[in-house]
């Protein structure tokens, strides 16, 4: 069985942290870049842990698991959460994947490498090449530093990560050079993913509608949501919008 909370797992030479709550079929969260689990405690996870065992693992280099020397890619991050899936199952055996910006590109990453792994996927705000992030942001990016943000992502990094305060412009600069050069996902390897697909963004996302639309559009089974007044931050903007759709579509 999957303790029923907060241990590290030892994936790929990372100890990783997650918890797992609920109960039910399997249901596996991927947060956003820069980000943390501890958004999903306040938007879906308490309705999905109602019929769902959801498990919450934290990424190298966020929350409270450790950065590790070299470059963060999506490729590395994908293949520790196989490798993290594999280490739980049979629990986490074509599970379910709900996965927010940087956790929806995994997602897709996941269920490109190893379809048996994924049964259904929910991407938030997901892109699938950096030209689908608007013009304005890739513009900003390179000259981010931790006073861009809102007090939420730095403020959770120095109380969490193990490396300590003066790690957060390491991981930013990875990040940063994450962002504008990744994914890097054709149409043909988007009609490789055969899990059943919502697509969700807000109307007022930093992923492009048309990229949104285009994404949709590749999947071979895909159903398109764009909530009205969301942002980038769909989850925390209108959470109970987005559990009913995450629930409609998981159990429905």
């Amino acid at each position: 069985m999957i303790p029923p909370h907060g241990p590290y797992l030892l994936v790929n030479g990372l100890r990783t942290y997650y918890e797992v709550h609920g109960r039910g079929t399997p249901v596996l969260l991927l947060h956003g870049g820069l980000d943390t689990i501890e958004p999903f405690r306040a938007a879906f996870l308490p309705a999905l842990a109602r019929a769902h065992r959801v498990v919450l693992p934290e990424r190298r280099g966020h929350g409270r698991t450790a950065d590790l020397p070299g470059p963060i890619t999506y490729d590395l991050m994908m293949a520790d959460t196989i490798a993290f899936m594999e280490a739980l199952l049979p629990e986490l055996r074509r599970c379910d994947i709900v996965g927010w910006s940087d956790g929806a590109i995994i997602a897709m990453l996941v269920a490109i490498r190893r379809p048996e792994l994924v049964n259904r996927l929910v991407l938030i705000s997901a892109n699938y090449e950096p030209e689908g992030l608007r013009a304005e942001l890739r513009a900003a990016i390179p000259g981010w530093t931790a006073d861009t943000f809102s007090d939420r992502m730095p403020a959770a990094y120095r109380r969490l990560s193990p490396d300590g305060p003066e790690h957060l412009p390491i991981v930013l600069e990875k990040m940063k050079r994450l962002f504008l050069q990744e994914p890097r996902l054709t149409l043909a390897d988007l009609d490789r993913i055969v899990a059943p697909t919502l697509v969700m963004a807000g109307d007022d996302d930093l992923v492009e509608s048309d990229h949104t639309l285009r994404l949709s559009r590749a999947l071979r089974q895909a159903r398109l949501a764009i909530v009205p007044g969301g942002s980038h931050e769909l989850p925390l903007d209108q959470p109970e919008a987005v559990t009913a759709l995450i629930l409609d579509f998981l159990d429905g």
